[in-house]
């Protein structure tokens, strides 16, 4: 009987502990809101994507102006200027047709033709046979090796006597020709004094333009600065130019206006 007391005991304070739990389930179930919060339908916004740079533009290809091949060359002292200036005018505009400075030399002497100057391609390859190697290694040692051969023996001094005489001077020709002829005996002499050049140029300019400049009111060039002495000539050269122009046009233009009237 005692034992049964006992286990009726438990029952009952179990069961009262199981009510007083449920009682607190229920009353938290009580306190719950009676809706859910409204899940919201929006789409989320869209991702930007990186700003796309701008295609580049296709590259215009450059027209390359028509070079000319530099004239044949027989090794006459008077041609050898031109012809060593056109070969470094054409490797500077095309540089990308020679593979190396030896090219640039091989391809030089394909236009030495007849003459002191093919016996001189010829003496080339001949030391290029007997050495084995080619005897003219860079595009500087060819133009040194061709001045010492093709160019007058007397350049600098011939330069220098024909700018102390006046067979230099402008005569009648323009002053952008006087000009060219000019400067060209001028790196002849190696002359660098700029006092010295100026001297010499204006000697050798025509009289009524050596006048204009020397009697500018103002803006008239220093006598050491060549370089405006120069612009300061093809700017008087090219005023007398338009000014003859001008007066053959208004010498023609009555006898234009008669012809009209009569018609």
């Amino acid at each position: 009987m005692e034992r049964q007391h006992v286990s009726e005991s438990n029952i009952n304070s179990t069961l009262t502990a199981l009510t007083a739990q449920l009682q607190q389930l229920t009353q938290l179930v009580a306190n719950l809101p009676l809706s859910l919060p409204a899940v919201s339908n929006t789409p989320p916004p869209p991702i930007s994507s990186p700003p796309m740079s701008p295609s580049p533009a296709p590259l215009m290809r450059r027209t390359r102006p028509k070079l000319s091949c530099p004239p044949d060359f027989n090794g006459e002292c008077h041609n050898s200027r031109t012809f060593l200036n056109s070969c470094s005018l054409y490797i500077r505009l095309a540089p990308e047709q020679f593979q190396d400075k030896q090219e640039r030399i091989l391809w030089a002497l394909t236009f030495f033709k007849g003459g002191h100057a093919a016996k001189w391609s010829e003496n080339v390859f001949c030391q290029e046979a007997d050495t084995g190697v080619f005897p003219i290694q860079t595009w500087g040692e060819f133009e040194q090796q061709f001045r010492l051969h093709f160019f007058p023996a007397n350049v600098e001094a011939d330069a220098i006597n024909a700018l102390e005489g006046t067979s230099y001077h402008q005569g009648n020709q323009t002053v952008d020709d006087y000009l060219d002829s000019f400067q060209a005996l001028v790196s002849d002499t190696g002359y660098m004094d700029p006092q010295t050049l100026v001297v010499k140029f204006r000697r050798g300019l025509r009289l009524g333009i050596q006048n204009q400049i020397a009697t500018m009111p103002y803006e008239r060039p220093a006598d050491t600065n060549s370089d405006a002495w120069y612009k300061a000539a093809q700017r008087i050269n090219q005023a007398h130019l338009a000014n003859e122009a001008f007066q053959s046009m208004s010498c023609s233009t009555p006898f234009a206006a008669l012809k009209t009237i009569s018609a």
